[in-house]
């Protein structure tokens, strides 16, 4: 079976203002809900049985208690903080498992799910759909893999050392050197991508670099590696037959008649159906 694991999070930012693109600043009440919606249940109809969402249920997590700095949701537009909780109800309306994440975050979710499904041996893939670079860690061979939806490319182990310079494993301790300022953090002064990585490359991770390769900026760099570093361990699923898709709830026509879209409802029986006689709704 193949596993696929989506960042909710992600598609919400990136159908609302995908939206706000093309209606010159009107935000539909619930327009990124219904994106989203639509985009997993399209996967579904493509075939997908095995699927789990991961949503920031709220937006900061422990991570704001060891950096300041770290993102929160401070100036986040209301129209779209108003639609992180109605998405997870849509998506539960649908059938589809949803992680709603606290004191961890939707990346925290996907790292733990990720490490669960591939722990399996009936798995014989899981795809992570968000281009988030922190992902990136959670890369193993061809087997856990990246899909960025944007540009439509999958990016295996080999594909993450071409693009960071540096495998998997020590993606936390490239961003630990280069900063992610998506996440709210700097990076190490003096130390840009090639050279991070030329670091890496020479010692291994930051905790084996000779003394003062960092100097007094290494407590820095260990403290943004913690930031950067997704939790794996977080009680998810004990089964993995806990994601296959077993089709819509009833919920589902109030949700698609609010979302404004009453044609999910039949979209949604349709692909379930399409399972079963398929034989994959075991």
């Amino acid at each position: 079976m193949i596993v696929h694991l989506v960042d909710g999070t992600y598609e919400l930012f990136r159908h609302f203002y995908g939206l706000r693109r093309f209606r010159d600043g009107d935000d539909p009440p619930l327009g990124a809900v219904l994106g989203v919606v639509r985009t997993v249940l399209r996967m579904l109809e493509e075939g997908a049985t095995h699927l789990g969402v991961a949503t920031d249920h709220v937006v900061e997590s422990f991570r704001n208690d060891l950096w300041a700095g770290y993102k929160t949701g401070e100036g986040m537009e209301p129209a779209l903080r108003a639609q992180f909780e109605p998405l997870e109800g849509a998506l539960e309306a649908l059938g589809v498992t949803v992680w709603p994440m606290t004191d961890l975050e939707a990346d925290d979710a996907l790292a733990s799910a990720a490490t669960l499904a591939a722990g399996d041996a009936r798995v014989a893939k899981v795809v992570i759909w968000t281009p988030d670079k922190d992902l990136a860690q959670c890369v193993r061979g061809e087997r856990v893999v990246q899909a960025d939806r944007r540009s439509g490319s999958i990016r295996d182990a080999a594909g993450v050392r071409e693009k960071f310079g540096v495998d998997p494993g020590l993606v936390p301790d490239f961003l630990a050197l280069v900063g992610d300022a998506a996440d709210g953090f700097p990076g190490i002064r003096g130390v840009g991508r090639v050279g991070a990585a030329r670091l890496l490359n020479r010692h291994g991770p930051i905790e084996d670099f000779p003394d003062d390769t960092l100097g007094d900026q290494r407590d820095r760099a260990l403290l943004f590696k913690d930031l950067a570093t997704l939790r794996t361990d977080a009680p998810l699923f004990s089964d993995v037959e806990s994601l296959r898709w077993r089709g819509p709830r009833n919920a589902l026509p109030t949700w698609a008649a609010r979302l404004g879209d009453p044609g999910l409802t039949g979209r949604a029986e349709r692909a379930i159906k399409t399972l079963v006689d398929r034989g994959d709704t075991q």
